[in-house]
């Protein structure tokens, strides 16, 4: 954790735990944060210290170049699978039962352990799928 807990950092994560279903860029955030006098620099050195911390987890675009990032800290992400719709960009939480099978399966099968942190699935979601 970090030393000390400035008011860029704490409206950062405040920011980010009211979105943890979305994936946001750098610049996405600092503009919601503009109004706060947050900078994007402000926004770019905190997301580092926080992915080096183990408090967010980058996820690629397809299509982007731009880094994308998601709170993976508060309770409602702990130990948990991500599901990432490709086409709206909303993230879900896999159930838990679900992704403990899904997990289950790739060890037995694959002699490979998963790190639920760090997975995205990719596809598309129920509502962009009508």
């Amino acid at each position: 954790m970090p030393k000390y807990m400035t008011k860029q950092r704490k409206a950062l994560i405040e920011y980010l735990s009211n979105h943890t279903d979305e994936q946001l860029s750098a610049r996405q955030i600092a503009s919601d944060l503009a109004d706060q006098g947050i900078s994007l620099s402000a926004v770019y050195r905190n997301l580092s210290e926080m992915k080096d911390e183990g408090l967010l987890k980058i996820c690629p675009k397809s299509g982007s170049r731009e880094a994308f990032y998601q709170y993976i800290a508060s309770d409602e992400c702990s130990d948990r699978l991500h599901l990432s719709c490709k086409i709206c960009g909303k993230t879900f939480h896999m159930k838990k039962a679900d992704a403990e099978r899904l997990i289950d399966q790739i060890a037995k099968n694959e002699n490979f352990k998963l790190d639920k942190k760090e997975t995205v699935l990719c596809g598309i979601c129920e509502n962009c799928s009508k």
